[in-house]
């Protein structure tokens, strides 16, 4: 059997020979598989599928494995076990392994989405929402301790409600079961991330009512993280991993809803282009995504305050220690030019 690096060989000896052109493999050849846990595989996240459906990655000459890490402790348990390359979670995940003080802790090196994108549902159309219709009733703000929940939590108080007190904050549903107990009857309301906030809403079995992500300033929700090592010894194909994403996140600031449905419609096979669009708009309408992927101080500074207030931190992380912007603001430069 000819060994694969003969056979690489020949075929380029072939190639040069009958003059045929070998861009295509040659391209190929080069590309560096990168493997990337998300935390969840959603509309929330249309850059990064932009991103990758655009080519953006190949023009870098990566090539992309893709896992669903179903929980951002999976995902940061992959990236250090290295079993993942890179991660894509909540910051808060890395915030957790540095205070551990592990010594090859994560760091997080870019950030995709600024704003919680989840919405909150009721039984009942209205024009206007008061958050003071949430007193005395039950919502499904799912799993304490996850940041949908936290920041949840975090706005409740900021409207001057507290959970436990004022609002009912029924965490015994499971996050993807949320949605098929509200319509079951349980709950008065409930936090759900889209497509299932609108698809619930077109089929008139409960109505969107408020952002969440809108009640609150820019806070770093979703970002990329790599152990420091992985970011030591591979730092040029990690700046061509950030290069890609910021061309998705600019590629997104431009285009309408539709042309955005479009393009990732290949990575939500089961969902209809329309409903693409209706969610897509209404990420438009928050500013959920970051135009660059910058993490800056002050959205971290947030984020651990909202952590610190759910009583799920007990020492804050250091910024520098934890954020790396070495690559955002590398691509963010470059974009400029």
């Amino acid at each position: 059997m000819m060994k694969p690096w003969k056979k690489a060989l020949f075929a380029a000896a072939m190639a040069v020979l009958a003059a045929v052109p070998v861009t295509g493999c040659s391209k190929e050849q080069k590309l560096t598989k990168i493997r990337l846990s998300e935390v969840t595989h959603s509309i929330f996240y249309a850059p990064q599928y932009v991103a990758l459906e655009k080519g953006f990655f190949e023009e870098q000459g990566i090539e992309i494995e893709l896992f669903s890490g179903e929980g951002a402790d999976k995902v940061m348990s992959g990236v250090l076990s290295d079993t993942i390359d890179i991660g894509f979670a909540g910051p808060e995940a890395a915030i957790y392994v540095y205070n551990e003080g592990k010594e090859d802790y994560a760091q997080v090196f870019a950030q995709l989405t600024c704003r919680d994108g989840s919405f909150l549902v009721g039984r009942e159309p209205r024009e206007t929402f008061d958050w003071q219709e949430l007193k005395g009733k039950t919502l499904l703000p799912g799993r304490k301790g996850g940041v949908p929940y936290m920041t949840l939590e975090y706005v409740v108080k900021q409207k001057g409600l507290f959970p436990g007190q004022d609002v009912v904050f029924d965490d015994s549903i499971q996050f993807s079961l949320m949605a098929g107990a509200f319509t079951g009857g349980t709950g008065d309301y409930v936090a759900l991330f889209e497509p299932t906030a609108s698809a619930m809403e077109q089929e008139g079995k409960g109505y969107i009512l408020a952002s969440i992500g809108a009640e609150t300033e820019e806070i770093p929700y979703t970002a990329y993280f790599a152990k420091k090592s992985f970011l030591e010894k591979n730092s040029d194909l990690v700046q061509r991993f950030t290069d890609a994403i910021y061309q998705g996140q600019q590629w997104v600031a431009e285009h309408s809803a539709r042309e955005i449905a479009e393009v990732i419609a290949p990575s939500f096979p089961d969902t209809d282009v329309d409903l693409l669009t209706t969610v897509v708009e209404r990420y438009q309408q928050i500013g959920v995504w970051s135009e660059d992927p910058v993490l800056k101080e002050a959205s971290f500074d947030l984020l651990q305050t909202v952590i610190s207030e759910a009583g799920e931190l007990k020492q804050k992380a250091p910024y520098d220690q934890v954020i790396n912007t070495e690559f955002a603001q590398k691509a963010a430069e470059k974009g400029k030019k």
